[in-house]
């Protein structure tokens, strides 16, 4: 299924929005970008005795995520997306000036997203509990293209319960555990032949009660009496990726498991009352792990699949490398 729309409302004061399409859907963007929470100060001075002011106008934060005082899942990076490109020559500093602190130490890094977003990760999950919070010390910092930071900003937030949902295309299962234990062991379809799932880890990233899916915000099809055009509003979305992967319920596959073996455009269907069910378990962050589809993994950057890339993946992208968190 699929429509466009903003994927999450969390701001550096309210929410990062990802923009593009939003349910089963092999199209769209996977760049995340923001038009919330734009920094609205004048130019301060700079830190710098030399010169004494920015030269040129302001670096501004566009987006942080998560939002600031949220408790969200263990795959859970922090996504900040720059309204202005920054120079690759400038990302090591730039990343030295956003700060990330915890209450247990956590090593981690920065990787860029192309010119404007950074996300910090840790090398494998948040421990549930992790109180975290960074410190955005922009003010006097250059993005290396004439532009000068004005602003600090400051995020706090929590890593809640330890929730995972595994995905098993070929067994038509997916586990869900907490903490640890398994909770259920639910009926799914995947994706087609035709249109297959997205495989590897994608952190939830918003979810909502009703959303309105159509085939053509997605590129499937755009013709009403094609076999693959739909137009309908569905319930208990869990959203995974930016390009249009859920999971929910759909109208079409209403007793989704191996012995109806349905296809989706690309999401995974549960039963309505396992997705209400679902719906009430997950949050933002939780990692869904799909395995067994032959389109392969999501990348990184189409919504928050950063755990997609292995840790030497990471660090490639990364202007200052790996370091531990300060402590909070």
């Amino acid at each position: 299924m699929g429509r466009r729309k903003g994927g999450i409302g969390i701001a550096l004061i309210t929410g990062v929005v990802l923009v593009g399409a939003s349910a089963c859907g092999g199209g769209g963007s996977t760049k995340a970008s923001g038009d919330d929470g734009k920094s609205s100060g004048k130019p301060g001075a700079s830190a710098s005795p030399s010169p004494t002011k920015p030269a040129g106008p302001p670096m501004l934060l566009d987006s942080i995520t998560p939002q600031a005082g949220t408790t969200v899942g263990v795959a859970m990076p922090i996504s900040v997306v720059f309204t202005n490109p920054v120079a690759a020559k400038a990302r090591a500093t730039v990343e030295k000036h956003m700060k990330v602190s915890a209450s247990q130490p956590v090593a981690g890094a920065w990787h860029w997203f192309g010119d404007r977003r950074a996300d910090w990760r840790p090398k494998t999950f948040w421990p549930s509990g992790t109180k975290v919070k960074i410190d955005a010390d922009m003010k006097g910092v250059s993005n290396g293209d004439g532009r000068y930071g004005t602003h600090d900003y400051t995020h706090t937030f929590t890593i809640g319960d330890d929730v995972r949902a595994d995905v098993s295309v070929t067994g038509h299962t997916m586990k869900v555990t907490r903490n640890g234990s398994v909770v259920r062991t639910l009926s799914i379809n995947a994706g087609s032949a035709q249109f297959p799932t997205w495989d590897g880890t994608m952190a939830v990233i918003d979810k909502e009660e009703k959303v309105h899916m159509t085939s053509c915000s997605v590129g499937i099809s755009c013709q009403k009496g094609s076999p693959n055009y739909y137009d309908l509003t569905l319930p208990w979305d869990i959203h995974l990726t930016q390009s249009g992967t859920y999971v929910h319920y759909s109208t079409g596959d209403p007793n989704p498991g191996s012995g109806s073996a349905r296809g989706s455009h690309g999401c995974v269907h549960l039963s309505m009352s396992d997705a209400k069910w679902f719906y009430g378990q997950v949050k933002q962050g939780d990692p869904v792990t799909v395995t067994g589809s032959p389109r392969g993994k999501a990348p990184a950057d189409n919504g928050y699949a950063d755990f997609n890339l292995g840790w030497d993946q990471w660090l490639a992208g990364s202007g200052s490398g790996e370091g531990s968190t300060a402590t909070l």
